[in-house]
């Protein structure tokens, strides 16, 4: 046989062999995508009540939500961006790499921080319809909870702060949940020595309370 011909068979067999490893890895590819479980992606965006301050891992509420999802089939791939210490202008300048474009949808908790600092409640307001806007038009969905400015804030502030949520809730049609700390505020029981960030127990309860909502949402993502 001559060279030419050597050669000429040669190269049949590599391409012969290249169009088989490309069949091979589409396959696979195929196969990967099939097999992938239909997850949701859950990010929480909040500040020390998401984080779980103070708490061992898996105690914070978002962990506990995923787990009760999880103890009734429904599993999701969570994303805890609960920064402590957080307030809305920290969450809305961190909004872009906390919250990647692939979640189905955010729970926003934040707001405790600007109270407790008396940070005005236009800002507060202004911050928290940027951060809603934001993902809106990213194509994400937005679970809000509400939370309550403290008493010694005096009367105009907490009725002002305390009016933010469900104003943004009507404005931009979302599913509201009133009170984060709802059932474990100011109950020495259930928060730590600091008397503001809930104790585990503190967390179950707002687990607990705030999960027929968080699944009422999941629902409205998978229609």
């Amino acid at each position: 046989m001559s060279r030419e011909n050597l050669v000429m068979k040669a190269s049949i067999g590599i391409s012969k062999l290249l169009l088989i490893g490309c069949m091979l890895m589409s396959l696979t590819h195929l196969a990967r995508a099939d097999t992938k479980p239909d997850q949701l992606e859950i990010a929480f965006l909040g500040d020390s009540i998401t984080a779980g301050y103070g708490l061992n891992p898996g105690e914070a509420f978002p962990e506990l939500i995923a787990q009760k999802l999880q103890e009734k089939g429904t599993s999701i791939n969570l994303i805890n961006a609960g920064v402590s210490g957080d307030t809305t202008t920290g969450g809305l300048a961190r909004l872009a790499w906390s919250i990647p474009d692939s979640v189905d949808g955010v729970v926003l908790e934040l707001g405790a921080n600007d109270a407790l600092r008396g940070i005005p409640v236009e800002q507060a307001e202004k911050n928290l319809d940027k951060i809603i806007t934001q993902l809106k038009n990213r194509g994400i969905p937005v679970l809000l909870t509400g939370m309550r400015s403290p008493p010694n804030m005096g009367d105009q502030y907490e009725t002002a702060f305390n009016n933010i949520y469900p104003k943004l809730a009507e404005k931009h049609d979302l599913l509201f949940y009133d009170f984060i700390l709802e059932g474990v505020a100011a109950d020495p029981a259930l928060n730590q020595s600091d008397g503001i960030h809930p104790n585990p127990e503190g967390s179950k309860v707002i687990a607990n309370n705030f999960f027929p909502v968080v699944e009422q949402f999941l629902a409205t993502l998978k229609q």
